[in-house]
């Protein structure tokens, strides 16, 4: 199937693997997470319980809805059956173990011995070939922090940094000895700067033959397409390959606040125009580069993907070229997800896991950015409401 026969619009495709009860489930958790008013008060609520300690009525409203719809399960061995189920139609998964700001030291090892799990769990499993990985809960942010603005670390601090790169590059390590693709997620563009390098120096050692450590590049900021482009040049040099996950954006609130509050420039494109223009150049670049660059095309933008394939298509590239992936969120954009694997391209679902109390703050942020992209519950409404009404379950 050429790039010009995929159909996003066709809901058969996209929802075979939903039973009508889950069908019909997910349509009443977007009815009610299409209600912008009451998204915000829900997260502001849930945030403050968090704050004060009190999870398990949050636990409680989440574990069936937006949790089920957008997580795979409290463990892994609990995510197989959403796994199995994705892959019987060629669609792979990222395991991507969604605890997030965690500090202390236990923490780390704890959020360590996850993400080994997760790659001993994917190197004999077809089903998944790449995990996610975030180095903030791996190192102190404020460690991270100093080393982006230049300054000293203190002896213990350049103690504990040791150890974190410890940790790294021994998660770096196994995933190359499975042939394992390892992520590492985008963070604060306060924080960026150590984690770009970190990569960087991973991807000399382990992406001389093919793509095993992935950054992540986000195009919402004014200057990451020219990092990009630069980047990709001095792998060039280096004689690897320079392998990203193109997003969008995922901190733009935060970002604008303390960009006001510090009194520097906004490091966020002035519209979602400028951010989509970026994007797609990026796409461009890498796919004219697609010998020393391998990217996965993680956006719910249709046209974006769209774009992509055309592109393959004009440099008669296979659909199942190594180089290029595409990947949506579980639980979203399964219009794109679905139709891309029916048409033989690389195609996955990004699968959060983990217990529903330490998810929480992952799904929070996941229903802010969701509520923030114009039209995108709206489009993931009306296509549920398209398949509800093709299998005739009810009247919408």
């Amino acid at each position: 199937m050429t790039s010009d026969q995929l159909n996003f619009n066709d809901t058969e495709t996209a929802f075979a693997h939903k039973s009508n009860r889950e069908l019909v489930h997910d349509f009443e958790i977007y009815r009610l997470i299409n209600q912008g008013w009451l998204v915000r008060m829900g997260t502001r609520t849930a945030s403050r319980m968090i704050k004060w300690g009190i999870k398990a009525p949050i636990v409680l409203g989440m574990r069936s809805t937006v949790y089920d719809v957008f997580c795979g399960g409290e463990t892994l061995s609990l995510a197989t059956k959403k796994i199995n189920q994705l892959y019987a139609y060629e669609v792979q998964s990222i395991l991507d173990y969604g605890v997030e700001g965690k500090e202390t030291e236990e923490d780390f090892e704890r959020t360590t011995n996850a993400i080994t799990q997760a790659i001993f769990f994917a190197k004999n499993y077809d089903a998944v070939d790449i995990v996610s990985s975030k180095f903030t809960g791996l190192i102190p942010f404020a460690i991270l922090e100093k080393l982006h603005g230049g300054e000293e670390l203190s002896q213990e601090e350049k103690e504990i940094y040791g150890h974190s790169k410890e940790r790294i590059y021994g998660l770096a390590k196994l995933a190359s000895d499975h042939n394992v693709s390892l992520f590492v997620d985008a963070e604060e563009s306060w924080i960026q700067q150590p984690l770009d390098d970190l990569t960087f120096d991973l991807m000399l050692k382990y992406n001389k033959e093919k793509p095993i450590i992935y950054n992540t590049i986000q195009l919402y900021r004014k200057d990451r397409l020219e990092f990009f482009k630069r980047t990709v040049e001095q792998a060039k040099k280096a004689g690897i390959i320079y392998a990203v996950k193109l997003v969008r954006g995922a901190y733009m609130e935060k970002e604008k606040k303390r960009a006001e509050k510090m009194n520097y420039p906004n490091p966020i494109q002035n519209s979602k125009t400028d951010t989509d223009r970026d994007y797609n150049e990026a796409l461009k670049f890498a796919i004219d580069n697609i010998e020393h660059v391998a990217i996965c095309v993680a956006t719910h933008n249709e046209e974006s993907t769209m774009l992509a394939t055309q592109l393959m298509h004009e440099k008669k590239l296979p659909t199942n070229h190594d180089h290029i992936h595409f990947s949506q969120l579980l639980g979203m954009s399964d219009n794109i997800t679905f139709n891309l694997a029916k048409a033989g391209y690389h195609a996955s679902k990004y699968m959060p896991y983990g217990p529903v109390k330490d998810v929480i703050p992952y799904l929070i942020r996941r229903a802010q950015e969701n509520t923030s992209v114009a039209g995108q519950m709206g489009r993931e409404l009306k296509l549920l409401k398209e398949e509800i009404r093709r299998r005739r379950l009810f009247v919408l």
